[in-house]
């Protein structure tokens, strides 16, 4: 039997930098790879029959030429090198190799000194190098770290961080951490070994340690290929190839069981070729199985932390009750299925369904086992999480709780933490307001240890909203009309969110009314057409108008009334000369104190009152002054002349005295 290890091949950072070579190649660029780009030769020949040649120093770098710089990464004198000459390049470093750069800079920036455990001859560690500002130092393992003599008294003076480098073996790093903590106290630890390095030396320990013979494949400068080999070489009979050729026929005689572990940097191409030699060998082509497969099938028995595949065989509105196919009663309880406690589980889950489970706790007694699919679907998505954060990948999830200092997102089964300062593009915006909504973040930072994450969705609107800022200032002309969002309100107006660009609207530009502050007609978060009246790029402002012409109250006044007309008004203010009578709203006219009265008064309250509504003339009206006169005296008047006119004395007439 062929088992081949899960994790075998490619690791994301190798992944990354291949697929970034080969779409620059599909483009039509021209590159020169400084240095290996990977630990593999076939791959590297594959490349340069592409047309992505490598070199060994910028001095061979040829004009029209784009350098790729390599996987294990370059120190700051290649930056600066690439720059001097003027050359283009395409960086292709790993991820979590650019992490351990940082790391070093910013030690050195205070003062630190860095410790490194790693092979001080390797491309990784001498790029790492080149980024330190500071005294550093490298060991090869805690037999070295020890030679330093560096003391406890040492430590106190000064300061220092322990690193690795990312393909490090995992044992020698835990004695270093050991080491450390029992003797140094001013030592910052920073664990940078990567998760691919991680997951295949583990996995390879445990596949090794259930097969007749391993076969570990990857290029002879590998260190993560290395480390894969000595780990194989101490629990069973283990040879290192590069090619399917170099496996000898004797090597898989009378062995029934053959593992193949491979390094980061060994394509999927090369592995199925010694699958398949290695089958040839045997006599027969065996079924591909991967190690967590062939455990899966061979469980007995269950126990706690191990992963499992059951078959559901009931459900009930609490729990789900699965088969582990062993003498234990299999239960799944509401709240280790889903974080949705609300949730039907006989939406969710039908008899007969398969389920990866995670076994929390058995009890032999009673024969029951309580598995959790929640907590397994959180360690396979808190990898992604892991990833997401080496390669600044946005993700998505729903924000579950509001808690002290921030609120919590849900992806993949993962809890990411996004800190208050970090959850909203203000600073004055309620985290309440999130809570149910789906959000888009990043991942600052991981701790795999605790399986804690960081996030951040503030980054993600700052780096929207840039983009939207870079479209706006390239289109936005005066007079264009948009719909944007009032963010904020001051005693002099608003400020209206465009999309990337915030614009001013004054509080004489939000109503044809006269309003004392600008609550009186928006609101925050409100929806509000704008149209722009000016524009300063120099100094990134816009000036906004919300007031429509058809809506003018002068235009509507216009249409409505004219010079002599009567209109039905209503008193707003008084003053000693007069009182002022909304005609329409926005439109108030004068009624001056000679005009409210045809008889002597004092003042305008004599007769009047706010809020009262009388019948008056329009006497006069300024479009241009935007001013109008009225008069209630001209209606009296003209009523009492209707009065007199039809009072009028009859007139006798007289003739001549008749003669008698």
């Amino acid at each position: 039997m062929v088992i081949i290890a899960k994790h075998a091949g490619f690791c994301f950072g190798v992944a990354r930098a291949v697929k970034l070579v080969e779409d620059a190649l599909e483009r039509g660029e021209k590159l020169q790879i400084l240095g290996e780009l990977i630990h593999n030769a076939q791959l590297l020949k594959q490349l340069e029959s592409q047309g992505a040649a490598t070199i060994g120093s910028l001095e061979e770098a040829r004009p029209g030429h784009k350098v790729v710089l390599r996987a294990h990464g370059a120190g700051l004198d290649t930056y600066r090198e690439l720059e001097h000459h003027g050359l283009s390049h395409l960086d292709a470093t790993c991820p979590y190799v650019h992490k351990i750069h940082e790391i070093v800079r910013k030690a050195g920036a205070h003062g630190k000194e860095a410790i490194l455990l790693g092979d001080k001859t390797h491309p990784e560690v001498v790029g790492i190098i080149g980024h330190c500002r500071g005294p550093y130092h490298i060991v090869r393992d805690a037999a070295q770290l020890r030679e330093l003599g560096l003391s406890a008294q040492t430590s106190v003076e000064k300061a220092y961080i322990l690193a690795a480098q990312t393909t490090a073996k995992l044992d020698e790093w835990q004695k270093c951490v050991e080491i450390t903590k029992r003797q140094w106290t001013n030592c910052e630890i920073f664990g940078t070994i990567c998760d691919a390095t991680r997951l295949r030396q583990d996995e390879a320990g445990k596949l090794a340690r259930n097969c007749d013979v391993m076969v570990v494949v990857g290029g002879r400068s590998s260190a993560n290929t290395k480390g894969l080999y000595e780990l194989c070489a101490g629990a069973t009979q283990t040879i290192w190839v590069e090619q399917a050729e170099e496996i000898p026929d004797e090597f898989l005689s009378d062995k029934k069981t053959v593992g193949i572990a491979a390094g980061a940097s060994t394509p999927a191409f090369i592995i199925k070729e010694v699958q398949a030699r290695m089958s040839e060998i045997l006599g027969a082509q065996q079924e591909e199985m991967s190690f967590e497969e062939m455990l899966e099938q061979s469980f007995k028995s269950v126990s706690s932390r191990e992963k499992v595949t059951a078959t559901v065989t009931g459900v009930s509105p609490t729990e789900v009750s699965v088969d582990l196919g062993t003498k234990h009663a299999g239960y799944v309880p509401l709240n280790e299925f889903t974080d949705d406690l609300g949730a039907k589980l006989d939406e969710l889950v039908k008899v007969g369904d398969q389920l990866e489970l995670l076994v929390l706790r058995v009890n032999d007694v009673e024969g029951t086992a309580m598995l959790s699919k929640k907590r397994l679907d959180a360690i396979a998505g808190f990898e992604k999480i892991v990833e997401a954060e080496a390669d600044g990948t946005v993700l998505e999830g729903t924000i579950v709780d509001v808690v002290k200092g921030g609120v919590i997102a849900l992806h993949a089964g993962v809890r990411v933490f996004i800190p208050a300062s970090q959850a909203t593009l203000s600073r004055g915006q309620e985290l309440e307001t999130l809570l149910k909504t789906t959000a888009r973040f990043k991942i600052l930072e991981t701790n795999r240890q605790r399986r804690r994450a960081v996030g951040s969705i503030r980054t993600v609107l700052k780096d929207e909203r840039k983009g939207q800022e870079e479209g706006f200032w390239q289109n936005v002309e005066i007079g264009k009309t948009y719909t944007g969002t009032v963010k904020s309100l001051t005693s002099y107006g608003a400020f209206v969110d465009l999309g990337g660009v915030d614009g001013m609207v004054h509080i004489s530009e939000l109503s044809w009314s006269r309003i004392k502050e600008p609550s009186e007609v928006v609101s925050i978060g409100q929806q509000l057409e704008v149209f722009v009246k000016d524009i300063d790029r120099e100094k990134k402002k816009i000036s906004l108008g919300h007031k429509k012409n058809d809506e003018n109250p002068w235009e509507v006044l216009k249409q409505k009334y004219g010079t002599g007309d009567t209109a039905t008004v209503k008193i707003v203010s008084m003053t000693p000369f007069g009182a002022f009578a909304q005609i329409i709203p926005g439109v108030d006219g004068l009624i001056h104190i000679s005009q409210i009265s045809n008889t002597r008064i004092t003042k305008p309250a004599d007769v009047l009152s706010i809020g009262q509504e009388v019948d008056a003339k329009i006497s006069e009206i300024d479009f241009d002054r935007k001013r109008v006169s009225l008069s209630i005296r001209a209606l009296l008047d003209d009523v009492q002349e209707e009065v007199v006119e039809e009072e009028a004395p009859v007139v006798m007439e007289f003739g001549p005295p008749e003669e008698e």
